[in-house]
């Protein structure tokens, strides 16, 4: 069941790292517009912050939430195919330019589905026992997507011209359809999508407005939540900065911008090869208290990602920023496989998926006005841009590091029906 799953978040992922690059490589070439081709790129991302609450309320009131996903699925690939559609060869626009960006904009309120919405099912797969390890596999998913994502979009994009990668990627988005459909059912009692008792709703017949409030309560009010959330929105931004300054490092560094190519490729492989490989807690330093270990590796992840950032910012060779890039990437990857861990630990049950399509969705939106910025900093300095980024790094680091709680604040795990928000 964990390979069935692991198979179509894969396939989901690679679809949505691509989905933008490849909306950005066809409304440039197809339109000739840069500016048309950003709004459809940022129409397509910054959707995310309302939709996650919506989808989370509805995954965890879902009796069998893979169909729900599997419906996300088939809606997104519709909505890039029916962009394509609306883009005729040769410099003409069928449909008027708001009409795209605003079918962007409704398709981009599902992509917290295919991240946060389907991490948050993670349990019903694995079970308690196999969470922690589970969890790691599924960072590599993310990591192994960001890194074949751009590239697949680079190379169908010289070989076949831009169409070809939005054909590619609502490929990929049906092609995980079969697996999100036969994600288990939840079952009745807290978690199961039936609130307190059979035939009965999260919430006790709450509305989507009331059950959208204890979503976010349930993030307010948990301390190691808050944080988590927080500072993985603050680190995201800058992560954003070093994403969008990597081209113009490898121009400035070599004269070639498709170095910089290499430069995020060498960032996510890294992050896949450092992912932690033991279960849960034993990724951790042993004297740290087991229910603590994940705020460990995220503190440390986030630590490490600003400090590639600095190294990149100061590079006056390419194989110095080529070390910058392994840095971050050895700190981005586990910080990720942390954050999944503590929402995983923390998130009480019944509203788990609220917890990870909110995050998602804010984590997102962050990225956006990151990558908003960076660009004319960038334009200016790259080495601003990425100080930038890495002085983010540090205040995400402060946040995670704020009143923190004593080691021996009860906690419960998962599998007792959450973590005490």
């Amino acid at each position: 069941m964990l390979a069935r799953y692991m198979t179509g978040a894969l396939a989901a992922r690679t679809g949505d790292e691509m989905s933008g690059p490849a909306l950005l490589v066809t409304g440039l070439a197809v339109t000739g517009s840069p500016l048309l081709a950003s709004w459809l790129l940022a129409g397509l991302t910054v959707s995310a912050a309302a939709g996650g609450p919506v989808l989370g309320v509805l995954l965890d009131r879902a009796r069998r939430p893979g169909r729900l996903l599997a419906a996300c699925l088939l809606g997104y690939a519709a909505g890039l195919l029916l962009l394509l559609g609306l883009l005729v060869p040769g410099g003409q626009v069928r449909a008027p330019d708001a009409v795209l960006v605003g079918l962007a904009v409704v398709s981009g309120l599902l992509g917290p589905a295919l991240t946060g919405g389907w991490t948050a099912q993670l349990p019903l797969v694995a079970g308690p026992a196999r969470l922690g390890r589970a969890t790691a596999l599924d960072s590599m998913s993310y990591n192994a997507a960001g890194l074949a994502g751009p590239a697949v979009v680079g190379v169908l994009a010289a070989a076949s011209g831009g169409p070809a990668t939005v054909l590619a990627c609502a490929g990929l988005l049906l092609a995980a359809l079969p697996a999100a459909w036969r994600l288990p059912a939840r079952g009745p009692g807290p978690g199961g999508g039936r609130g307190g008792g059979p035939g009965e709703r999260p919430g006790g017949g709450r509305g989507i407005r009331a059950e959208m409030g204890a979503g976010f309560a349930a993030i307010v009010r948990n301390g190691a939540l808050r944080r988590a959330t927080l500072g993985s929105m603050v680190s995201c931004c800058g992560l954003a900065m070093l994403v969008v300054s990597a081209p113009v490092l490898g121009a400035r560094l070599t004269g070639e911008s498709g170095h910089g190519t290499l430069l995020l490729a060498v960032t996510a492989a890294c992050g896949l090869a450092a992912l932690p490989r033991g279960r849960g807690p034993d990724a951790a330093p042993a004297t740290t208290p087991p229910e603590r270990r994940w705020d460990v590796v995220l503190v440390a992840g986030t630590a490490v990602l600003g400090a590639g950032m600095v190294l990149a910012a100061v590079s006056t060779a390419f194989w110095t920023a080529v070390v910058a890039a392994a840095v971050a990437g050895l700190g981005e990857g586990p910080q990720l496989t942390a954050l999944f861990a503590v929402r995983h630990r923390e998130a009480p049950a019944r509203l788990r998926s609220q917890v990870f399509t909110t995050g998602a969705s804010l984590k997102i939106t962050s990225y956006a006005i990151g990558a908003a910025l960076a660009g004319p900093l960038a334009a200016y300095s790259v080495g601003a841009a990425l100080l930038a980024g890495a002085a983010l790094q540090a205040l995400a680091l402060a946040v995670l590091l704020s009143r923190r709680p004593a080691p021996d604040a009860p906690r419960r795990s998962v599998a007792d029906g959450g973590g005490g928000a």
